[in-house]
């Protein structure tokens, strides 16, 4: 698994990782987050929901079957990126949007953050810091801690995965539906003799 990293001195990485709380791609790679299905579905369901401009955070509960059950998106405030920052702003935003799953020995549901920003696709230490907020948000919120996906000019990719796409971008305008959240199919009746059948049947 491989990552690539935005250009920054080795004494600088090593001040922001002991000032700020944040996680290195070998710590997340390490951490057993569990894979997306169908990661582009998710990446444009949310897209086309909260439309995301740079330094807008999307998070969103999935159940296991993956199918959205809630979601928030909130601007990050211009602040040095903090992890500890990140999960409060994280955690107000679930509490406010789905009740809490913490009397359950297993967490059954899963969060994700889209976070859209300036800049490459390459891991930032801005990165670093959200994904340590997701993760202790999971926590003290019962949650399965999920994907982080990043949605900047290159398009989106799941750091971690290794999967990515060039639409939707932080600049892409929102497709006309999102894939997830298209209403369930008509069930299919059998055709126009069904129809006229239960038409007469009803008389």
């Amino acid at each position: 698994m491989t990552f690539g990293f935005a250009p920054a001195s080795a004494a600088a990485s090593t001040s922001a990782a002991s000032a700020n709380r944040l996680l290195e791609p070998a710590e997340w790679a390490a951490a057993g987050i569990p894979l997306l299905r169908n990661p582009r579905e998710i990446v444009s369901g949310l897209h086309v929901r909260h439309h995301p401009q740079p330094a807008t955070a999307v998070v969103a509960v999935l159940d296991p079957d993956e199918r959205l059950l809630a979601s928030a998106s909130f601007v990050r405030r211009p602040a040095p990126a903090d992890g500890w920052m990140f999960r409060n702003a994280l955690l107000a935003q679930l509490r406010r949007v789905i009740p809490h799953d913490l009397r359950r020995r297993t967490p059954v549901r899963t969060a994700v953050l889209l976070y859209c920003r300036e800049g490459d696709a390459r891991w930032t230490e801005e990165d670093g810091a959200w994904m340590w907020g997701l993760r202790d948000a999971c926590t003290l919120h019962g949650l399965r801690c999920g994907a982080y996906i990043t949605l900047t000019r290159d398009g989106w990719q799941v750091l971690g995965e290794g999967r990515g796409g060039r639409r939707p971008h932080s600049a892409s305008a929102p497709e006309p539906f999102a894939t997830s959240e298209a209403p369930p199919p008509i069930p299919r009746t059998g055709g126009a003799s069904e129809v006229l059948r239960r038409a007469a049947a009803a008389r």
